[in-house]
């Protein structure tokens, strides 16, 4: 099988175990840098390393929980439930995310929300799609072409409104707003929707001015909103510096 057809299936096996760890409920204790995280999130990794190790055993590994594995070209950027307070609460507004990262460009992404029951995925070049989980036909995603809405949390852009959802990124890849600042987190939380946001006609900066997701976040938005919104950040602006594709 070719990789995203192993990312699907591998997202697809780690999604049911997820949700029935979701389903039995779950106890959670706190990392050392303050953050979440419950047996689920471990359990879920090992399955995804594991099932994409047989499938692509010269391959390393980036985790959230399990950290660096192996040396390769090829890296396996997981995050085996993003929105872990969610999960431990019964929301249903976690995720599955992976990405494949080839010679440090992002060549494919799979989230998955399995209790809400869609998916989200993009590979370079390819598009970005969303669809019914487990699986049903494709829509493809296009962000606005318009001076839409912006959403975050900062002085500097005036213009912005306080996120509506629990993960104002799908908003914008179905166009629904215009850009989302969000300057936290980490690689596995972004890896994935950089390239979708970008497979959907948007763009990612970070506030050294590339568009990796190693720099605590950054700026999102669609082609037309670009420009003026990383003016008013002071984020860098050259085209020059971006780096992931």
């Amino acid at each position: 099988m070719d990789d995203l057809e192993l990312a699907l299936g591998t997202s697809d096996l780690a999604a049911q175990l997820a949700l029935a760890h979701y389903a039995a409920g779950v106890a959670v204790s706190v990392k050392a840098d303050g953050s979440p995280v419950t047996e689920a999130d471990r359990a879920v990794e090992r399955l995804l390393r594991e099932k994409l190790s047989e499938a692509r055993p010269g391959d390393a590994f980036f985790g959230e929980e399990l950290g660096e594995l192996g040396e390769s070209d090829r890296v396996w950027i997981l995050d085996p439930i993003d929105g872990t307070n969610f999960f431990s609460r019964g929301d249903p507004n976690w995720r599955v995310q992976l990405a494949l990262e080839i010679k440090g460009i992002t060549e494919l992404a799979v989230v998955t929300a399995p209790a809400l029951g869609i998916r989200w995925w993009a590979t370079r070049g390819g598009g970005a799609f969303e669809s019914p989980w487990p699986r049903a036909e494709p829509r493809r995603l296009e962000v606005s072409t318009s001076d839409a809405i912006v959403v975050g949390h900062d002085p500097r852009l005036p213009m912005a409104r306080p996120p509506a959802s629990p993960l104002p990124l799908v908003e914008l890849v179905r166009g629904e707003i215009g850009a989302f600042l969000v300057e936290r987190y980490y690689k596995w939380d972004h890896a994935p929707w950089i390239l979708i946001v970008e497979e959907a006609g948007g763009r990612f900066t970070n506030p050294v001015g590339t568009n990796t997701g190693d720099q605590g976040g950054g700026l999102y938005s669609n082609a037309n909103l670009h420009p003026q919104l990383l003016t008013l950040l002071g984020y860098p602006t050259a085209e020059g510096v971006q780096k992931n594709g």
